[in-house]
């Protein structure tokens, strides 16, 4: 029985410094999109369904 509280003990601790090391990383500006800026212009519009009434044919 005490091995288990020693290894939940651990997980635990474990755990936070995986927490730890994301909120850190977030903080940093590990997540940031630095890419995606620079290409944003070769990406397609969305089509427009906009009905001119210069586009009619009579």
């Amino acid at each position: 029985m005490g091995v288990l509280v020693i290894l939940i003990a651990i997980s635990i601790l474990v755990a936070g410094g995986f927490l730890a090391a994301f909120i850190w990383s977030v903080k940093k500006g590990q997540y940031d999109d630095d890419y995606t800026p620079s290409v944003r212009m070769l990406f397609d519009d969305n089509p427009s369904n906009n009905n001119n009434s210069n586009s009619k044919i009579s």
